[in-house]
């Protein structure tokens, strides 16, 4: 009977397991997969994966039983037993051996499965053995050396060290990996090499399937072992390829060797391409390896090895064909430079040819530009390095980099100028589309054109002005073709963004008047050309050239506009005789020409939009610091601006039907540098503050008049509310003086703050509306600068912050009716507004411009309100969400400390399970990896804590007057749920014992006061982490913790907190050092957890 329904229930399972994955009916497989979950959590799982192992035909349900196993070996609550455990291991390593021909990912997903029982029982003992340690004898005994088993063999190896994600702390990840490093990695890597060894040795025929994946499995498994995260700093893989590989010590041996070496080099030459590009990514990494593991003629005997290497694969360089081979032989070239000194690589014996090989083969490589675009940027990189040692070589030998520098330097100017044609003519894509690719290669040829600066200069002068004559030609000429002109346009473009480049790469201390005359001939060339092209655009322009023309423009403002240059330096020089340009004042009227040009002529394009507004926006920072914003002020064109900002002069502000409204993002950054501009002359004069004004208060007459009307176009007001709103912040965050902020406060209240309100009433839905008006009101009750200041006899700080309030409170009871939003639109269309509003209360609450305490004393319910919806909208927030995204995370939690802080008396009074949301809020958040939210968890909890404390210290004294009502029931909901405390407790220390503690000052803030709420628990906590430590270290950490409370006493006075600070960075070193060398230590997690 058991059988018979056991048989029923497994083809069901494969049924399922088809339907999941063949299906194309999205109904069907959503059931499928609800089917399956309540399979995976069934208390019978274990058996039934067993039993599908055995009996199931599909290897869909061989892959469903892998899955579940993996995930019920890998849960912490409830975990499977040691025994259990390693019957499964057993089972799986037999498994494989007895079935060679199961589907690959089924294989692979077997494979994880022992990685994972492997990984996560690293210290679990049996008879004090360490019964998951013996990776290569299980797998040698269970899968016998012969060839299809070996490389599943080899599979196993390259899985086991990999660090799967799990639920597990992040500690308990790195002690094990670091325990398989020193005490298994090595042995993986030398069987790895030595099976290469024998594998170079033979002839293996690679059209046989198994030996050529048994190649490429062991090629997989060495470059695993490579680059295994030795110190535990890799977090992010794509972060930074130059990085260097951290060789442990006791690998000395495997590097001092030559032979290692030499034979990834001689596999290189030996087997096929398809394999090349694994052994130049294990050559990549033994390249890498850190300085400190030789001795300086250790370190000279390898790189003379490596050089070699490098040379015998630039004299043989067909499989450099392939792109992959190509782009990993270029990372390796890359490497010699970021791990090895200019001064050690020109003592190699080859240097002289090998440096040759190297420009012949980057020159040739720049020249082919449409052939893995990619890697190119790991040659300029080497060039970068080597011309940025020149100055500090100090070698006697020849670098010859005077020689080949201005070769790679030519290469790369003429083969982009030589690429426009052949795109053009093809269709092909342009690079310059890749603004980011494009500036990545400039700033490292900024470095590389300095070298020889004279030579790359002489070459730009006169390909600029070939190009600039045959343009100019082409202007004049009447039957010139378009895409003649378009060919022009787009070398010129290539060469003003270089010019900029070797501009920007300009170091002040290493420059001389001989270079700065030739920076003053490249800027003359690039402003002639840009009043030709301006001359123009009222008939065409060209986008891309408007853009290199901008980069130009930036480069040389960070290096000639300012009071870091002198005046007299020579570029002024050659700009006075050329264009008549005498002085700064006339180079920022040139500047200043050019943004007013850009904004006439391309106020729909928001590319040149934008980064013409950036370089104004840079231009108006630094008053009162630097001395040419005030030069800047004085010209007529700042003052035309200043009097003019209208869309008639500039037709980015006006209203267009057609445009996105988050297009109007760039008025902000517009009017955040007038402001900066207009605050320079301003003082107290409020009529030119009015005369300022004008444009915005016509615009908000107008909103102001549509609303009150029954019935208006609602996009043309929301176009003109929303183009205000974003104008309005800029001059807010422009204003940071009191003077100047009141004038702005007093403009806008009582006047239009009504109108602000009733966009949110209306538009509540509509983020593209909501967002800017919340930032705006946001930005005006930030203290920035101290700037909120009100005469005593003022309310305006009250009256402020019931605006603050209303505009919360509407727009939170509105954004709560919204109902269920997609996942995928949740932070745009609800979120995004909450974190907002969050920001501004804290900015209101923290502002020390309104004293809280008369509201309550008035009967003004304003700032109960304010809490009482920003506790509405963190109860409709799932806990996941609160850290999963940043800038909510960020606002919530700063807010949280401020209300900790001044507003306990309202947290005591919330409702039980609104307090325990908030306690588990803080309680994730002190693991968060963001450590400013960590550092605000650490700071509310010190906060919650010192009131527990200091509530408790009073109900335990004879005093007349009784707790107020709010403490007493918050201290009663603390006894009746002493479990999160006592886990957040657990958590501190956890942190502070096993884990890379950043913030070990704001961790140990709390820390005194739960240990002092919770000294039983406490207690109890130490014994177990004393006895989870070997018996001879017992002794040592019992002393730790009797150190840590040497002569603290029961208070949380500043001088006891203070104290015990200094005793918990003595109590973290001396616990650090008890248990190096320890493995039992880990354990403490899981108790902990």
């Amino acid at each position: 009977m058991y059988f018979r329904q056991f048989t029923q229930s497994l083809a069901q399972l494969e049924n399922l397991c088809k339907q999941l994955y063949e299906t194309t009916d999205t109904t069907t497989r959503l059931q499928a997969e609800k089917a399956l979950v309540e399979f995976t959590n069934s208390p019978d799982c274990l058996s039934k994966c067993q039993l599908l192992l055995e009996r199931g035909s599909s290897s869909y349900s061989q892959l469903l039983a892998a899955t579940c196993l993996t995930k019920l070996v890998s849960r912490t609550n409830n975990p499977l037993p040691l025994e259990q455990r390693i019957d499964i291991r057993n089972y799986v390593l037999n498994y494989l051996a007895t079935r060679p021909k199961l589907a690959t990912f089924v294989t692979q997903a077997l494979i994880q499965l022992y990685a994972r029982i492997t990984k996560l029982g690293w210290f679990d003992c049996q008879k004090d053995d360490y019964v998951f340690r013996n990776a290569i004898t299980d797998v040698t005994r269970f899968l016998q050396v012969q060839c299809i088993y070996l490389i599943q063999h080899i599979h196993v190896y390259k899985h086991t060290h990999t660090l799967t994600h799990t639920t597990h702390p992040l500690t308990k990840h790195r002690k094990i990996a670091s325990s398989f490093r020193d005490s298994s990695l090595f042995d993986i890597f030398t069987l790895s090499c030595n099976l290469l060894k024998q594998a170079s040795g033979k002839n293996l025929n690679l059209n046989d399937e198994s030996q050529h994946g048994l190649l490429m499995q062991l090629l997989k498994l060495t470059h695993n072992c490579l680059n295994f995260d030795f110190i535990g700093t890799s977090t992010d893989e794509s972060s930074d390829d130059l990085c260097t590989v951290q060789i442990p010590t006791s690998w000395r041996s495997a590097f001092l060797d030559s032979s290692t070496l030499q034979l990834f080099f001689d596999l290189y030459h030996s087997i096929p391409p398809s394999f090349s590009p694994l052994v130049l990514s294990c050559l990549v990494q033994i390249a890498s390896v850190r300085r400190s593991l030789f001795n300086n003629a250790e370190r000279a005997k390898f790189l003379s090895h490596l050089v070699d290497g490098v040379k015998r694969i630039l004299e043989n360089p067909q499989s450099l064909s392939d792109p992959n081979n190509y782009h990993e032989f270029c990372r390796l070239l890359a490497r010699l430079k970021s791990n090895y000194q200019l001064g050690e690589l020109v003592k190699v014996e080859n240097y002289p040819e090998v440096i040759r090989l190297i420009a012949n083969f980057t020159v040739t490589s720049l020249q082919h530009w449409e052939f893995a675009p990619n890697s190119v940027h790991y040659l300029l990189s080497l060039w970068q390095r080597l011309a940025a040692s020149v100055p500090y070589v100090k070698a006697t030998e020849p670098h010859m980099l005077e020689t080949y520098t201005p070769e790679v330097t030519k290469a790369y100017i003429t083969s982009r100028l030589e690429s426009v044609h052949i795109i053009l003519r093809d269709g092909l894509e342009d690079p310059l589309e890749d603004t980011g690719l494009v500036q990545q290669q400039l700033d490292q040829l900024s470095t590389i054109g300095r070298c020889e600066y004279e030579k790359t200069c002489a070459l730009l002068v006169q390909l600029f002005d070939q190009s600039a004559q045959s343009y100019q030609e082409l202007l004049q000429s009447a039957s010139a073709s378009p895409m003649d002109i378009a060919v022009q346009e787009g070398r010129l473009t290539w060469l003003v963004y270089i010019i900029g480049a070797v501009i920007g790469g300009r170091v002040s201390f290493a420059s001389t008047d001989e270079q700065d005359a030739m920076d003053g001939e490249l800027v003359c060339r690039v402003l002639q050309l840009m009043n030709l092209t301006d001359s123009r655009l009222a008939q065409a322009g060209n986008e891309k050239l408007e853009l290199a023309m901008l980069s130009f423009f930036e480069q040389f403002r960070k290096i000639y506009i300012g009071d870091q240059v002198q005046k007299s330096s020579k570029l002024y020089r050659r700009l006075s005789e050329v264009l008549g340009l005498n002085d700064e004042t006339m180079v920022l009227s040139v500047f200043i020409g050019k943004i007013i040009t850009n904004l006439k002529y391309w106020g729909r394009c928001e590319p040149i939009t934008s980064k013409t507004l950036q370089l104004l926006n840079d231009l108006s920072i630094g008053y009162p610091f630097l001395s040419y914003v005030r030069k800047l002020v004085k010209l007529s064109a700042v003052q035309f601006m200043l009097n003019n900002h209208t869309s008639e002069h500039f037709s980015f502000l006006g209203i267009n039907n057609q445009s996105n409204l988050t297009d109007m993002r760039c008025r902000t950054t517009f009017y955040t540098a007038l402001g900066r501009l207009l605050m320079v002359d301003l003082g107290e004069d409020e009529d030119q503050y009015e005369q300022f004004m004008l444009p915005l208060t016509a615009a908000f007459e107008a909103v102001a008049q549509m609303f009150s009307t029954n019935s208006f176009n609602e996009q043309e007001a929301k176009r003109t509310l929303v183009g205000l709103v974003r104008d309005l912040r800029g001059i807010a965050f422009a204003f940071n003086a009191k003077t100047s902020f009141m004038m702005l406060f007093e403009w806008i209240y009582p006047s239009y703050m009504p109108i602000l309100q009733r966009a949110i009433e209306l538009w509540y839905h509509d983020p593209a509306c909501t967002t800017p008006v919340l930032k705006l009101m946001a930005e005006l009750v930030h203290n920035r600068s101290q700037r909120l200041q009100f005469d005593v006899s003022s309310p305006n700080g009250i009256l402020l912050f019931r605006e603050t309030s209303k505009m919360i409170t509407m727009y939170g009871n509105r954004i709560l009716t919204l109902g269920e939003v997609p996942k995928d639109q949740v932070y745009a269309l609800k979120l995004k507004g909450i974190s907002i509003c969050f920001s501004m209360l804290k900015a209101a609450l923290s502002g020390s411009y309104v004293n809280f305490g008369v509201f309550r004393l008035y009967g003004d319910d304003a700032l109960d309100n304010a809490l009482q919806t920003f506790i509405k909208l963190l109860l409709s927030i799932p806990h996941s969400d609160l850290l999963d995204y940043p800038k909510l995370s960020q606002s919530y939690y700063s807010l949280l400390e401020v209300l900790t802080q001044d507003h306990m008396n309202f947290i005591a009074s919330l409702e039980p399970r609104v307090i325990m949301y908030i306690l588990s809020s803080i309680s994730e958040g002190l693991t968060a990896l963001d450590t400013m939210v960590c550092t605000g968890c650490c700071s509310c909890l010190d906060h919650i804590v010192t009131y527990l404390f200091k509530q408790l210290s009073r109900s335990t004294k004879k005093r007349t007057t009784p707790l107020n009502q709010e403490s007493d029931r918050f201290l009663h909901i603390m006894q009746q749920h002493p479990e999160m405390i006592q886990q957040m407790l657990s958590t501190v220390l956890n942190i502070i014992i096993f884990e890379d503690c950043r913030n070990q000052w704001s961790m140990s803030r709390p820390l005194l006061g739960l240990i002092l709420l919770n000294e039983k628990y406490f207690s109890d906590l130490r014994n177990s982490i004393v006895n989870s430590q070997p018996p001879e270290k017992q002794q040592a950490m019992h002393l730790c913790f009797e150190n840590l409370m040497e002569g603290i006493e029961r208070n949380l006075l500043t001088k006891n907190r203070d104290r015990f600070t200094q005793n918990l960075s003595a109590f973290r070193r001396e616990v650090n050092d008890s248990m190096k060398n320890s493995t039992y230590g880990v354990n403490s997690n899981d108790m902990m957890s």
